[in-house]
């Protein structure tokens, strides 16, 4: 298949250029910037055509719609499940949106770099240094920041990896690292792939052994933030470390 990939009836798409002029989003983020186009727009653009009797926005729509209108959940999928899912769309559209959508996750990736010698002194700064390695994901992640006596980062380390609802901590290999970076706390993260940001009593469970693990070595947990692919819940805001 090539760039217009379609099935046999779905032929003579409905072009952008086709579009009223105040509805194409391509020149609507020309005229008033990128960031006033929505999900579905974005969409549009990245597939530039849409199928016959659909325009590409309205395509775009009912890929969103289909999955409650998270653009995390199509991140997910792989291009063969897009292409069965979705109806005209072939593996190059499938592709150049999974590109998209994975260069946001870099830049945001490349963003958090650029901040790490800002002192994790919130709980949406210790969200916002590290959400893009648990937002998107299909199983559970455990991870920590290493951090020195000011609060500046010194590692990230992933300590645990699971399956959709549960992961196994490795508490020495945190201690371990800890010492051999000499900090003086940390933040614990993982992920709810579920969406469900309310702690777990395993996820209470595994943030006391952590605590009493690194208490011994004088190495303070400062939090534990949950991360969802919208939202996150800290331990330490609701007053529980």
């Amino acid at each position: 298949m090539n760039d217009n990939d379609y099935s046999t009836d779905c032929t003579s798409p409905i072009l952008i250029r086709d579009m009223a002029l105040d509805q194409r989003p391509r020149e609507r983020a020309i005229k008033h910037g990128i960031k006033t186009l929505g999900d579905a727009e974005l969409m549009a653009v990245i597939f530039a055509t849409g199928i016959k009797g659909k325009s590409v926005v309205t395509l775009c729509e009912e890929m969103l719609e289909e999955k409650g209108g998270h653009l995390s959940l199509l991140s997910r999928m792989t291009v063969k499940e897009i292409c069965e899912q979705f109806k005209g769309i072939g593996p190059a559209k499938a592709v150049s949106l999974l590109a998209a959508l994975e260069l946001g996750s870099r830049a945001a990736a490349d963003a958090a770099s650029m901040m790490s010698d800002t002192p994790l002194t919130s709980s949406q700064r210790a969200y916002d240094r590290i959400r893009w390695r648990l937002e998107r994901l299909d199983h559970e992640e455990f991870w920590a920041i290493l951090m020195s006596r000011s609060g500046r980062e010194l590692r990230q380390l992933k300590i645990g990896q699971g399956a959709l609802s549960s992961t196994v901590v490795d508490v020495r290999q945190l201690v371990r690292a800890a010492l051999d970076c000499q900090a003086s706390s940390l933040i614990l993260f993982h992920n709810h792939p579920s969406g469900t940001l309310m702690p777990s009593p395993q996820d209470d469970s595994t943030t006391r052994k952590i605590k009493e693990a690194c208490k011994l070595f004088d190495i303070t947990v400062n939090d534990h933030i949950i991360i969802t692919d919208s939202d996150f819940y800290s331990y330490h805001d609701n007053g529980r470390m």
